[in-house]
């Protein structure tokens, strides 16, 4: 399970775990769009990458370089294709939960317990000052 390109080693653990194989991906070089004027337009730097087993597809322009938007190409295809299989289970779905659990707000007996293990935990350490 070669890839073309040389990815970190999470990545190839990734798609591995995941059955991804590099026969199973279609890549092609198109040309970019957007800012650039003239140079974008006739050189083909941007990457699309389809996994043809799920259908999923990439594009990747994010650098001027062809061999750098192949690797963010290949790791970007990794993350959707985890997404895809996993779910809720995927890294992102994970930090996304993580991230909305604390930003949440406390309920007011949970946020009475907290304080309340607070005020025990002081008188503890107070207990433990010497004495004059």
């Amino acid at each position: 399970m070669d890839f073309p390109v040389e990815l970190p080693p999470d990545y190839v653990r990734r798609a591995e775990e995941l059955g991804i194989f590099a026969e199973d991906i279609e890549e092609k070089f198109v040309r970019g769009g957007g800012k650039g004027g003239q140079k974008i337009n006739k050189t083909s730097s941007c990457v699309m990458l389809r996994h043809l087993p799920t259908g999923i597809e990439v594009r990747c322009q994010k650098h001027r370089e062809q061999s750098k938007n192949r690797v963010s190409a290949y790791k970007l295809l990794i993350r959707k294709v985890e997404e895809f299989v996993k779910g809720e289970e995927s890294e992102k779905a994970q930090k996304i939960f993580k991230l909305r659990k604390q930003k949440k707000r406390r309920s007011r007996k949970a946020k009475e317990k907290m304080l309340e293990e607070k005020r025990r935990r002081a008188e503890v350490k107070e207990l433990r000052r010497a004495v004059d």
